[in-house]
């Protein structure tokens, strides 16, 4: 019975879902002229909204540009026809145990995007796709809306997110946007580690994507309608975590010709990930297995080398490392380290003093973040055998103790393992529930609580907001999984009270930076310095929480985070 459940709840949920109904409304094609680079976009446009689907923003990242910061366009690239899928950036795809429930219906969590697969996928990918309302004029002055797409940094792609329906939403709300998605490389092709890449100056490839990305925005945004100068930047996962990566870049400098890019930022399942080096023993170890896996191992120069391959053998190589659907889950391969010039510091030491872009920003979590991440480990049985896990695949620089002291403070699976608020139910594994606490405490919910703080302290006077999902609750196993926001508040396929109060919280936000400034009759949701309470989504209601909630692991965490880098 939970099998069909489930599966029912996720096939409800297919792309179809989001197909434009049957009597589609078309206009005559929208046409846009911008200078940097000169270029005539010629768009489409479909009940109401106007799409630009694969501007391009960067010279093609491959041959000697492989593995290299992005370079933007100098010359004219004269008629743009934006209106078919923008190509994807290359993907890490995934091989999982399709033994049983739940791993066997992974293949139907079709809108999670983590389990997506995407087509077209190639090099040539650095793109920009925008939405706005049809007709929307030059002079308009928009506010605008970035989305940064997530996927564990290995997998993402603009052609899996639609904005239409925010689109539509925001025009409904009277609060017309303009909606930009951006893609950037993953996996080995934007977030290679090691101290070759460090040395030639290419770490932080993606990061570096999204920021000129943005540069294209702020340079071309105003000749679709929108106002380069309210700019808000959003993301989910791997996505949050850039948004915040974009506030510590270059030590917070977020200026482009005298302005900021953005005023503001979103963060839906991610903020800091404490993180080595890109040169450091981890970074290292993805590099060389790399190198030897492309057969590169005995070059003079290696990275010249991988370089040099075609396009098939070195995205096998890039992807011989583990992937976030396996075994090591969120002990990511490829993320966003610590290179000295970019990201200059492991982002916990940027919040602490304070270097990152003084802008407002909602940040939040699914109740249940680790569940999916859960699901690969059921040889995982013991406390002894937990903890061996975390200290060979995720915290070499943490001793057992500290391990030890870590998973004690989740006694009980009944109280204290996720899917959180569910008893003795949804254990699929006798450490199913603990695994999936501990993993989406320290990657999202109980890390957020910790970047909230160390914000406030270091800049009180900027404004933040959090909140606590949990509009699918008694969802079987998973709970409100990581990822559930694309479906209520992406998409709003459900209009339910978690879909709508959302969407008029977030663009009450992208308009005046305050999330209650237009959200009609919705409850006021307070900042979390004045008394550290969430927002908790239901389906029908919403309700403020106290953000104290497993306070222990909290204060374990907050102590001990040095030993605690990805």
């Amino acid at each position: 019975m939970m099998l069909v459940q489930l599966t029912l709840y996720f096939l409800l949920a297919l792309p179809a879902t989001f197909a434009a109904p049957a009597q589609q409304k078309r206009a005559t094609a929208p046409t846009v002229t911008i200078s940097k680079p000169a270029a005539t976009v010629i768009g489409s446009s479909l009940n109401n909204v106007d799409s630009f689907n694969g501007i391009p923003f960067a010279q093609p990242p491959t041959g000697s540009l492989r593995l290299k910061p992005p370079k933007a366009i100098s010359s004219s690239l004269g008629t743009v026809k934006a209106t078919g899928t923008a190509r994807s950036c290359p993907q890490f795809y995934f091989s999982t145990d399709t033994a049983g429930f739940p791993v066997s219906v992974l293949g139907e969590l079709a809108n999670i995007p983590i389990f997506q697969t995407v087509s077209n996928a190639g090099e040539d990918c650095l793109t920009v796709s925008i939405q706005r309302p049809s007709g929307t004029a030059a002079n308009a002055k928009l506010p605008v809306l970035v989305w940064i797409f997530g996927g564990g940094f290995e997998l993402g792609s603009t052609q899996m997110y639609d904005g239409s329906s925010l689109v539509s939403a925001s025009v409904s709300l009277d609060m017309p946007i303009i909606f930009v998605a951006m893609n950037y490389r993953v996996g080995g092709f934007g977030f290679m580690p090691g101290s070759e890449i460090l040395k030639d100056g290419s770490a932080n490839l993606g990061l570096l994507d999204q920021r000129l990305a943005l540069e294209w925005v702020a340079d071309n945004i105003e000749a679709f309608g929108g106002d380069p100068s309210k700019v808000t930047i959003w993301g989910e996962s791997a996505g949050s975590i850039s948004v915040f990566d974009q506030m510590a870049l270059y030590d917070g400098d977020n200026t482009y010709n005298g302005s900021p890019l953005f005023r503001a930022g979103i963060m839906n399942s991610g903020s800091i990930v404490p993180a080595d080096p890109v040169d450091g023993t981890k970074g290292q170890e993805v590099y060389d297995t790399v190198v030897e896996s492309a057969g590169c191992g005995s070059a003079t120069d290696t990275l010249e080398c991988l370089r040099s391959l075609d396009y098939t053998k070195f995205l096998n190589a890039a992807n011989s490392v583990p992937g976030i659907l396996s075994y090591n889950s969120v002990a990511l391969s490829y993320l966003p380290r610590p290179d000295g010039t970019v990201l200059t510091d492991s982002p916990e030491n940027l919040v602490t003093s304070g270097r990152y872009a003084s802008v407002p920003f909602i940040v939040g979590d699914q109740e249940d973040e680790g569940t999916i991440f859960a699901l690969f480990q059921a040889s995982i049985t013991t406390t002894s055998q937990l903890v061996d896990y975390l200290k060979n695949i995720f915290f070499q620089g943490a001793s057992e103790a500290q391990l030890k002291e870590l998973v004690a403070t989740y006694p009980d699976v009944t109280t204290d393992g996720s899917p959180f608020r569910t008893g003795i139910f949804n254990n699929w594994y006798p450490q199913y529930k603990r695994i999936a606490a501990i993993l989406g405490d320290l990657t999202f919910t109980i890390t957020r609580r910790a970047f909230l703080k160390l914000a406030t302290e270091a800049k009180p006077d900027v404004a933040a907001w959090s909140y606590l999902s949990s509009y699918d609750y008694g969802t079987p196993i998973l709970g409100t999984f990581h990822g559930s926001d694309i479906l209520q508040v992406f998409y709003g396929i459900l209009p339910n009270y978690a879909s709508k109060s959302i969407h008029s919280y977030y663009l009450s936000f992208v308009y005046d930076l305050d999330p209650n400034s237009r959200a009609a009759d919705y409850m006021d949701w307070p900042d979390w310095g004045t008394n550290q309470t969430l927002m908790q989504f239901f389906n029908n209601r919403g309700a403020l929480l106290a953000d104290n909630f497993r306070q222990d692991t909290y204060n374990f965490i907050l102590e001990n985070v040095g030993s605690f880098h990805i």
